[in-house]
C-alpha cells in the first residue's frame, strides 16, 4: 500500500513513518499543503493520511478540493482539533475516518486495516459478478462456470473499479483520474473499446451506458 502522509510535525511524522514502514507499507511525507498538491495530483496513492492544520492551508480545504474532482483515495484526518464542526466538516468533505491526536500508533493500524478491508485496496482475489460470473483480480480473468477468460490489464483495472462502485454512475472523467496515471489520459475511443471488451467476456448487460455522462455497473451482488 502506497500512502501519502501530510503532518507538519516534524518528529510526529517521523514517528508515524517509521512505523508504517515497519508494517511494510510504503509512505511519503510532506509538511506543507504545497508540498501535499505538488505528489498528491501527480502520483496514484491507496491511502491518504492529513493533518488538518498545515502550513500553507487547511487539509480539509485539500480533501474537498480532491473529492470535486472525483477521486475516491480513502482518506484518514488526523488532528488535535476537538471543534465538533470541525469534526462534522472532516466527514462532509470526504473524509473515510477521524483520528484525535494523541492517538496510539495501534490505532492507526487498525483503522489503516479497516479501509484496506472496506475499500479493498490491493485487493488480489476473487469478486462475485452474479451467479453465473467471477472475476479473479489477482490473475486478471474471468470465470464463467467453467470456462475462464483472460482479459487486458487495463480491463481488469476497469472491471475491478465498476465492481467496487456497483449501482452508481461513474462519470468518464472519473474513470480516467481513478484507473489512468497522471499526463496518461485515454481517449473516449480507447475507454469505449475497453469497456467493448469487457462486456463481450462477460455475454450479459451489466454495463449501462449513461449518455453523455458515463457508465453504471448493474448488479444485485
Amino acid at each position: 500500500m502506497k500512502i501519502l502522509l501530510l503532518e507538519d510535525d516534524i518528529i510526529f511524522s517521523e514517528i508515524i513513518e517509521e512505523y508504517l514502514n515497519f508494517l511494510a507499507y510504503s509512505v511519503e511525507t510532506v509538511f506543507d499543503l504545497e508540498s501535499a498538491e505538488e505528489l498528491l495530483y501527480n502520483n496514484k496513492y491507496d491511502l491518504l493520511i492529513l493533518d488538518i492544520n498545515i502550513p500553507g492551508g487547511n487539509g480539509l480545504d485539500l480533501l474537498e478540493n480532491f473529492r470535486s474532482l472525483g477521486f475516491k483515495t480513502p482518506s484518514i484526518i488526523i488532528t488535535s482539533f476537538t471543534n465538533i464542526n470541525e469534526i462534522e466538516r472532516a466527514y462532509n468533505v470526504g473524509c473515510d475516518d477521524y483520528l484525535k491526536k494523541p492517538f496510539e500508533l495501534k490505532e492507526l493500524k487498525a483503522r489503516i486495516n479497516y479501509l484496506e478491508n472496506i475499500h479493498k485496496i490491493n485487493f488480489k482475489g476473487q469478486i462475485k459478478i452474479d451467479k453465473d460470473l467471477i472475476f479473479d483480480s489477482y490473475n486478471m480473468n474471468i470465470r464463467k462456470k467453467d470456462i475462464t477468460v483472460r482479459i487486458a490489464k487495463k480491463e481488469a483495472e476497469i472491471l475491478r473499479f465498476f465492481l467496487l462502485n456497483k449501482n452508481r454512475v461513474i462519470s468518464i472523467d472519473e474513470l480516467i483520474i481513478n484507473i489512468w496515471e497522471y499526463g496518461e489520459e485515454p481517449s473516449i475511443a480507447t475507454i469505449r473499446t475497453y469497456i467493448k471488451n469487457i462486456r463481450k467476456v462477460l455475454e450479459k448487460n451489466l454495463i449501462e451506458t449513461i449518455k453523455n455522462v458515463g457508465y453504471k455497473f448493474n448488479t444485485t451482488y
